[in-house]
């Protein structure tokens, strides 16, 4: 197999962890992580996501990466090559295309979101939430989203920022992660020292930490298996490509591990930031989008300082969406520039204006053509349904089938170089029966079938 990617390497370990940390830290773990955490027994569930993602993501991520690296490709071109080495079906290749075209998708609408924290750091800045209301919260949440030319606006810039950064390549890439993650993780520790300022800093603690194992149900489970395939970006095909412009002297055993601790770190960190605030104001630990966008600005709205650590917190908000969206599309033009002779700047641009369009259809989801719906989903919600129940999932237990059933045993062994017989045959017992298995009852759950 090829010895380098055509687009560059990481110059160092340290690089390809912030870059794959910053792919998999996203707006899911500023919000949801912590939610779910509190909601199913606190330290109980914490305890069980962690061997959810030791015997369910954890394998599946050491998979990706070493199938990337082999590869030395965009997932599509890798998945092709791989296949023939193997002696297997060139059909494999629709494993890569799935990846690319569900990154592709998933950023179509993710830009849209992220754009909202782009609005709201500007609007926490200049003092709009000062001793706001929750109805005046809630008007001008929806008076943003109900505005298609403002939406469409910070949409198309968040848009730019991302293709600028991967116009650059692999040399873009890591410059911004280096400046991102650091930057992230230090705004993060700014905000969890303003909450133990909070009365109901003990409270927040006591939501996200103490076991209360009456709460551990079967549903809670299942949200811990599911949650720790998710929050790794695995079956999109990011850390397949990120994988690929990997050197060949790093253990991929140990930065997956290292990965997917800081994933779930900066997922603890935010919610120590997070509900604390919100207990001290009397508010409700809602879910989803709402906590961000509507919960959040009345707490800041009525503390000391809210202005200045708000605007940090939608900054956060910002950093995290902008390190997972220069991930989500670089395998689309890293297979432009491989397969289509383009220069990388053009394939951006492409790419770029592709995915920009399609979320204009996101866009106008929330409001023009909010009644305009099929299978009672709007646009949006049909594009976040097949994406994250669907094509990631499929793509995750089809990353797990080949790794362990067929790729040779041999060429895993010398990809993953790893020393301890024990640790290898116990990664390959998991990504064959156990991953496999729990990304399949997932994907029956997220349909509704189980």
């Amino acid at each position: 197999m090829r010895q380098t990617s055509q687009h560059g390497q990481w110059t160092s370990r340290f690089a390809f962890i912030l870059a794959a940390t910053g792919s998999a830290v996203g707006l899911g773990n500023i919000w949801k992580f912590p939610y779910i955490a509190g909601e199913n027994g606190g330290g109980a569930f914490v305890l069980i996501y962690l061997v959810c993602i030791l015997a369910i993501g954890l394998p599946i991520m050491i998979a990706e990466i070493m199938l990337g690296r082999r590869g030395r490709q965009s997932p599509i071109n890798s998945m092709r090559d791989l296949a023939v080495e193997a002696g297997a079906s060139r059909f494999w290749s629709w494993l890569g295309w799935l990846g690319v075209v569900a990154g592709f998708l998933i950023l179509s609408y993710y830009s849209v979101i992220a754009g909202w924290a782009m609005a709201y750091v500007v609007r926490v800045a200049s003092g709009v939430f000062e001793g706001v209301t929750a109805d005046g919260v809630s008007n001008i949440f929806g008076q943003l989203i109900a505005d298609p030319e403002k939406l469409l606006a910070w949409h198309s810039l968040f848009m730019i920022v991302t293709m600028l950064v991967v116009a650059r390549g692999v040399k873009g890439l890591e410059r911004t992660v280096k400046f991102l993650m650091p930057a992230l993780l230090a705004i993060l520790i700014l905000l969890v020292g303003y909450a133990m300022e909070q009365d109901a800093f003990e409270q927040g603690v006591l939501f996200l930490f103490q076991a209360d194992f009456s709460k551990v149900t079967s549903e809670a489970v299942l949200t811990a298996m599911g949650h720790a395939f998710f929050t790794l970006s695995l079956g999109m095909g990011a850390i397949m490509v990120y994988g690929s412009y990997l050197p060949r002297k790093v253990s991929i055993g140990s930065t997956a591990v290292m990965i997917a601790l800081a994933d779930t770190v900066v997922a603890l960190l935010a919610g120590l930031a997070i509900f604390p605030i919100v207990f001290a104001n009397g508010l409700e630990p809602g879910s989803g989008p709402g906590l961000i966008f509507q919960t959040l600005p009345i707490a800041f709205g009525h503390m000391a300082y809210g202005s200045i650590f708000g605007t940090l917190f939608f900054i956060l908000l910002v950093f995290a969406a902008w390190s997972s969206s220069i991930s989500l599309i670089e395998p689309a033009v890293a297979w432009l520039v491989e397969n289509k002779r383009m220069s990388r700047m053009r394939a951006c641009i492409w790419v770029g204006l592709a995915t920009w369009g399609l979320g204009i259809g996101t866009v106008l989801s929330f409001n023009l053509t909010a009644d305009i719906k099929l299978f009672d989903k709007t646009f949006f919600d049909i594009l976040d349904y097949l994406t994250a129940n669907i094509m990631l999932p499929l793509g995750g237990f089809s990353i797990a089938i080949f790794a362990g059933w067929v790729m040779s045993k041999e060429n895993s062994a010398s990809e993953l170089q790893i020393k301890s017989p024990i640790l290898f045959n116990g990664w390959l017992f998991l990504v064959k029966f156990v991953s496999p298995i729990a990304v399949a009852v997932v994907f029956l759950n997220a349909i509704d079938v189980i």
